[in-house]
């Protein structure tokens, strides 16, 4: 401590000296005997050396906003080191963290004071948003009423950076107390929460980007991340976690996205579809009324065939006259299922190169490869039909 505390000295006379705009000598910086001139720039960038970092913009910078995106820069990049860091970290308690809290019978209850609990209270959230029922319990309030929110059958995860957040003894008693389990997320193997807690994710001791060091930032996202992936490896290990995320999600884009073709569809009444004798006439008259650009052709038991669109008018232009349905569809055409998602139709088409597709009832016989060929039609009647301006309509693209 006696260095760190001469350095500390060092900076503070140095500010003095900056503030009164004299000019400072710095002893022993490179060495004993040692004395360098300090201007009053340079003992700025000594007590924030994040000032000497080169400024890093997309176009002119105006010189007086110069501090604030090298100060920007410093920042990210320091908590992007942090995040590093933790990912290196990592190891075999991670995965026995996501074990206890995947069997977790009741609720994860996350918890946190300061920072942390602002932390905390977004963890809940992402869990509850991805299929693992989470709540919040402010530490302070636990101690006036809010200990009957954990019951047996929900486990805890904490989050404290010491690990010593005098709040959390009351909560980490009552855990005890009804057998509950903890997962603790701190930095101190040695502190209270490390030595309570059924498992401990040591999360590293990194630089906070606050001169003081006093703010948690570096570490706070340090939190903010493992929470993220605490919660993803939970999904991950649940059985139709998509499915479920895309239920928890009825609203916003994100329930757009997991909407399944078959409740965004046209039909199955009005489709334009004919019959493979029917005369072009009659076909480009259906395909002209439905809007669609698209003519299904079903053989008499009502099974889809082939489609006509506007490609193929064009491919036989020349002898439409004289041409039945069938000699013009394209056999085994390109298909959506009912049960496709808006976001895999909508890509499905896209990598087709295809603006409009009939709905079947049962999922392809075969996916399209990466060039887009092979057949894509399992057969069957067709339910509906959906165009890209479906989707692009509803605000996806």
């Amino acid at each position: 401590m006696r260095d760190g505390r001469q350095a500390i000295d060092g900076r503070q006379a140095i500010g003095r000296s900056a503030a009164s705009g004299d000019q400072a000598v710095l002893a022993d910086r490179t060495g004993p005997g040692h004395q360098e001139t300090v201007t009053c720039q340079d003992a700025a960038i000594l007590l924030n050396p994040l000032r000497a970092t080169p400024v890093l913009a997309k176009g002119p910078v105006n010189p007086q906003d110069a501090d604030a995106l090298r100060r920007g820069h410093a920042v990210i990049t320091l908590e992007a080191e942090a995040l590093t860091q933790l990912a290196r970290g990592l190891d075999a308690t991670f995965a026995k963290a996501c074990r206890l809290l995947a069997g977790t019978r009741g609720r994860i209850v996350v918890s946190g004071m300061g920072k942390s609990g602002h932390v905390g209270r977004k963890i809940a959230a992402t869990l509850s948003a991805t299929g693992s029922p989470a709540i919040y319990v402010n530490p302070a309030e636990a101690a006036h009423g809010d200990l009957g929110m954990i019951v047996p059958g929900d486990r805890l995860l904490v989050l404290s950076n010491s690990g010593n957040t005098p709040e959390l003894r009351i909560l980490l008693d009552h855990a005890r107390g009804h057998d509950i389990d903890i997962v603790g997320v701190t930095a101190d193997k040695t502190s209270l929460l490390a030595r309570r807690a059924t498992v401990t994710i040591l999360v590293p001791k990194v630089a906070e980007a606050c001169p003081q060091g006093l703010a948690p930032t570096s570490s706070s996202t340090q939190q903010l991340s493992l929470g993220d992936a605490l919660a993803m490896a939970l999904l991950d290990g649940r059985a139709g976690g998509g499915d479920k995320i895309g239920k928890l999600h009825p609203g916003g884009m994100i329930g757009l996205r997991r909407k399944r073709v078959g409740e965004l569809m046209h039909g199955p009444q009005g489709l334009p579809l004919v019959h493979g004798e029917q005369a072009m006439e009659s076909v480009i008259s259906s395909m002209t009324s439905s809007g669609f650009g698209i003519a299904g052709v079903v053989d008499a038991a009502g099974q889809l065939l082939g489609t006509i669109t506007d490609g193929d008018l064009r491919r036989h232009f020349a002898a439409l006259g004289t041409l039945r349905a069938g000699d013009v569809m394209t056999a085994s055409p390109r298909v959506l299922h009912v049960d496709m998602t808006a976001e895999e139709a909508l890509a499905f088409l896209n990598h087709c190169r295809i603006t409009c597709a009939f709905v079947m009832p049962a999922k392809p016989c075969a996916v399209h490869d990466q060039a887009g060929t092979g057949p894509a039609n399992a057969g069957g009647k067709p339910l509906g039909v959906i165009h890209m301006h479906d989707f692009v309509r509803l605000g996806l693209s």
